[in-house]
């Protein structure tokens, strides 16, 4: 069966602060291990009033200190932000406190704007550089070698584990040359998942962490009693997304009667293609579509992202969810 996960991107909704959002999270994260999820990500992101999940490894360590038993991590470190060496070590930290409990996610993407990349210190060909900072964190993180002179302290030897991240070809050609698992960003860039995953399979290369390949997708799910009213719960992420392409990346807003007097016809049209992997609907609408989904997919784990504006309603979605058979 497949494992189900959260991604939390510790959304701030209009009128509340990220000291709330940073404690819903903390109550979804218990939430979600009463339940049985495998694992808990938050998301690196910056100069977003709307995400409080930016300062991404202290989130982690909040959450961890939280919860007893469920995984935590990242999903992801934007390694361009960072140097290797301090990502290896803020996890390595992260890994002491909390023994095998943390992951390890990378993107390549910065995460936010031009400007706030400069703000960041960052080299706008950082990017470029990628592959070889993975590598250069997996070393870190491995054990300590005979000569060598830096190491993370903690962090060597800790083995925390790593987990490529994207939304394209590269990062499952990457993935599959180290023999990592992969973690797809179809939550909002569906357009290449099934090519990725065939390419990410066909060329996997087995490794110390990894043996066999292990494929995780990112979906939106929203569930309610009623169709009508998960539908009415999503119009908060869909004005989400219809905001991104006005450049305005506020709080999230509460549901709507009705989306189509909010969205433009173009703004529809992107926003619908890039929610093209969510599920919405009442327990049996989205049992049928995610089940349809993972034979296609032949998925090994969902990321289950659920951005609704009602806490309580979000808890709700996802004690739904954990309740679905989907074999």
């Amino acid at each position: 069966m497949v494992a189900l996960s959260v991604l939390d991107l510790v959304p701030v909704s209009d009128g509340q602060t990220p000291r709330d959002a940073l404690h819903h999270a903390a109550s979804l994260a218990q939430h979600a291990e009463r339940l049985g999820f495998t694992r808990y990500w938050v998301a690196e992101h910056h100069n977003m009033a709307g995400i409080a999940s930016t300062a991404t490894s202290v989130v982690i360590g909040y959450l961890a200190s939280q919860t007893k038993t469920i995984r935590v991590g990242a999903g992801g470190i934007m390694l361009p932000n960072h140097s290797p060496l301090v990502i290896a070590e803020q996890f390595g930290t992260l890994e002491s406190l909390y023994p095998g409990r943390i992951d390890l996610g990378l993107g390549r993407a910065p995460g936010t704007d031009q400007r706030t990349s400069r703000a960041l210190r960052v080299d706008p060909q950082a990017s470029e550089h990628f592959p070889q900072d993975v590598l250069e964190l997996q070393a870190l993180l491995g054990p300590l070698q005979e000569g060598q002179v830096i190491q993370a302290v903690p962090g060597t030897g800790l083995n925390v584990p790593l987990w490529i991240l994207g939304s394209s070809l590269f990062g499952s050609q990457l993935a599959a040359m180290l023999g990592l698992p992969y973690a797809f960003a179809s939550h909002f860039a569906p357009d290449h998942l099934i090519q990725a995953l065939e390419v990410y399979r066909a060329k996997f290369e087995p490794s110390a962490q990894q043996q066999k390949s292990h494929a995780m997708a990112g979906v939106n799910v929203v569930i309610a009693d009623t169709d009508a009213e998960a539908q009415h719960l999503f119009t908060t992420l869909q004005m989400r997304f219809a905001d991104m392409f006005r450049g305005a990346r506020g709080f999230l807003k509460p549901p709507i009667a009705n989306i189509e007097t909010y969205w433009t016809p173009a703004e529809k049209i992107q926003a619908s293609r890039m929610l093209a992997c969510a599920f919405v609907g009442s327990p049996e609408t989205v049992r049928a579509g995610l089940r349809g989904f993972v034979e296609r997919t032949d998925l090994d784990e969902l990321m289950v992202a659920t951005a609704v504006f009602d806490h309580d309603a979000r808890l709700k979605s996802y004690e739904l969810l954990a309740g679905l058979d989907l074999r």
